[in-house]
């Protein structure tokens, strides 16, 4: 079946479950909503980390960045006529989630540019000091509520974030798969050798940021607008490793092993909060113990392993 009737038939089968989860418990709600988040933000960083080889530890910067900007939008929206109710609701969150969604990713590339020479440990700690550079100035700026934080109202549903998560899934996989998206592939594999071959790495490397950021920035604005109240605190560098460790356990570089470990990383938590007080002990434990017994990840590099023998098996052009 081609891509593109599978994403009609997903997204078909997503508007029939929207109908549905109005009926389910507000608690299981809001867990399938997070996964659903999660899934967008792994997917997203998992552009940048996984095919691209990068290591960013400032996702939860560019997630805070849409957050709020999104929220600032919907905000200046429903107070001067814009009704956030029906279908201007509707018109609020879209044009709220892509206001949020480009910030990030001027952001994105306001960070890029200057840092995407650096490769490794180095790149790591200027994508943590940058998440901790956003979060303090949010913190000290009282029109967005500043260490208070900030009422947002609640428009995320079960659709809108299925269906960008659905989204991003599909422009990443369609991005990776096509001839350009090799350039990514070929900055992660050797950088050296790309130059070699006339690939402009550092290109390469700013553009997997700037769109890692975008749907960062869009994931942000849905968490925002379903929480209904944000604070600094809610992305710290700490959420950004959450989703670094969904990348890892999934596999680098495989799109469906980092969806089925950011479905599993939401729900565990949850799953042990009976044993509340030894919850993150075991979390971390469980976490260990998958590293250790499958540290290429969930899936490995499956998906790149694909696009190599697909590679091998096209007819050369000569």
């Amino acid at each position: 079946m081609k891509p593109q009737f599978t994403f009609l038939l997903v997204f078909a089968a997503l508007v029939g479950l929207s109908f549905v989860m109005g009926g389910v418990d507000p608690y299981y709600l809001t867990v399938i909503i997070f996964i659903g988040i999660n899934i967008t933000m792994a997917t997203s960083l998992n552009l940048i980390n996984g095919f691209t080889g990068q290591f960013s530890l400032g996702h939860a910067g560019f997630m805070g960045v849409g957050a709020y900007i999104a929220a600032i939008i919907s905000i200046y929206l429903t107070k001067h006529g814009m009704s956030p109710e029906g279908t201007s609701g509707i018109i609020v969150l879209a044009v709220s989630l892509l206001g949020g969604g480009l910030v990030a990713a001027l952001t994105g590339l306001a960070v890029g540019i200057p840092s995407l020479r650096l490769r490794g440990d180095y790149l790591a700690i200027v994508t943590l000091g940058f998440n901790e550079i956003i979060r303090v100035i949010i913190q000290n700026v009282d029109y967005v509520g500043g260490a208070r934080g900030l009422a947002v109202p609640q428009l995320t549903t079960f659709l809108w974030v299925y269906g960008i998560a659905l989204v991003v899934v599909y422009f990443v996989e369609n991005v990776i798969n096509s001839t350009y998206g090799r350039g990514f592939l070929a900055v992660r594999d050797d950088e050296i050798a790309a130059e070699a071959m006339g690939v402009n790495t550092t290109r390469f490397k700013v553009k997997a940021f700037v769109i890692g950021a975008f749907f960062a920035g869009i994931g942000g604005g849905l968490f925002s607008h379903y929480i209904q109240y944000i604070t600094p605190d809610n992305f710290t560098f700490l959420k950004s490793i959450e989703i670094v460790v969904m990348v890892i356990l999934g596999g680098m570089g495989s799109t469906y092993g980092v969806i089925l470990a950011a479905i599993i990383l939401t729900i565990l938590p949850e799953a042990l909060r009976e044993f509340s007080e030894y919850r993150m002990i075991i979390y971390s434990l469980l976490l260990i113990i998958l590293m250790i017994s499958r540290p290429q990840g969930l899936f490995g590099n499956a998906t790149i392993k694909k696009l190599v023998e697909k590679y091998k098996t096209e007819p050369k052009v000569t």
